[in-house]
């Protein structure tokens, strides 16, 4: 999730853990604990662009990172307030503000890898990186409660709501995706298209509107369910399915080829123009509805110029031309209405 969000996250558990001992102190240092995880960009960036996307969201993000810094910050600070406080107290802060972070990840598209160093991501792609509808109220409970009297057991009340309409919102993702996982198959049956290897993900800035990824052995093809009206059958990206053409590209050091296919869970097709070849990531959808169909492009991936047959520079792919086309005013339109 964006950074915002799991400074909410982090602060919220830290005031539930410690908010009625030391007051603000804990959702401060919940918000700094939220954020630690994410402080792996800063090494993924000394790597190949390819291995950096694969570092991001691994050792940080994983039960053992918690379990090694909780203690070793829990005693920190417990110095830097002369041993106040308990420091279990910090140890079990520290540990519930960092472990949520990546929790809260698992929800995502890119998942974490909870269970580091095992070669697995857990990632339920139920909630895009930023849903106002998930942070804006659980911020705002936070808020409130941070104004309260420490002892109260308003801000308590406050607090926990907070957290309970957050794991709802959480748990409303899972639920109208497994529905729509259920059907997905069907709407693209209505689009008289017979597909099969159907995912489900979540539209940007909200649960309410998610796409469908499936394939044949020719094309790829997403559609778009909202949960406000019927499936429609004639609102279908094509996506030919060019995949091959990876396999053949020949790097100067290390092949990239199987690093790009796990990123992706398998879900990718390639284009080149000119001496750029460019690798799509479909499982982020297409930029169609965020644009008003001005464009129709995948939304991300990683590019790379080749030189004489071999790749010479690799980096990630972002349409920015495209995003600078985002209509909000159609796209929350077409959340709600088809």
């Amino acid at each position: 999730m964006d950074s915002l969000t799991q400074i909410v996250l982090g602060a919220a558990a830290a005031e539930a853990v410690a908010g009625r001992k030391i007051g603000n102190k804990a959702p401060l240092w919940g918000a700094i604990a939220g954020t630690i995880p994410d402080l792996d960009v800063i090494f993924s960036g000394m790597y190949h662009p390819i291995d950096g996307a694969l570092v991001h969201r691994g050792l940080s993000h994983s039960i053992l990172f918690a379990c090694l810094m909780a203690p070793l910050l829990g005693w920190l600070i417990h110095k830097l307030y002369k041993e106040r406080y308990e420091r279990n107290m910090w140890i079990k802060l520290f540990f519930w503000g960092i472990i949520t972070h990546p929790m809260l990840d698992m929800f995502t598209n890119y998942g974490t890898s909870f269970f580091w160093p095992f070669d697995l991501r857990i990632k339920f792609n139920t909630v895009f990186i930023i849903d106002p509808l998930y942070t804006i109220p659980f911020m705002v409970c936070l808020l409130v409660a941070m104004f309260k009297q420490r002892e109260s057991l308003s801000r308590r009340k406050w607090n926990l709501g907070g957290l309970i309409y957050s794991s709802c919102y959480l748990l409303f993702g899972v639920i109208i995706k497994l529905i729509v996982l259920n059907n997905a198959n069907a709407y693209f049956a209505e689009s008289q298209l017979k597909t099969r290897n159907a995912m489900v993900a979540p539209m940007p800035f909200t649960s309410f509107y998610w796409m469908m990824l499936a394939e044949d052995d020719e094309n790829y093809y997403v559609a778009y369910k909202s949960i406000f009206y019927a499936f429609q059958p004639n609102e279908v990206d094509t996506i030919p399915k060019q995949q091959n053409e990876l396999y053949q590209l020949k790097w100067p050091n290390k092949n990239y080829s199987k690093q790009l296919e796990f990123i992706s869970d398998g879900y990718f097709t390639t284009s080149t123009k000119g001496n750029t070849f460019y690798f799509y990531d479909l499982r982020f959808g297409c930029v169609s509805k965020i644009t008003g169909a001005k464009k129709t492009m995948p939304i991300t991936g990683f590019k790379m110029v080749v030189d004489k047959g071999i790749v010479q520079k690799t980096k990630r792919f972002v349409p920015s031309r495209a995003l600078k086309d985002f209509n909000f005013g159609v796209y929350f339109n077409k959340i709600f209405h088809p």
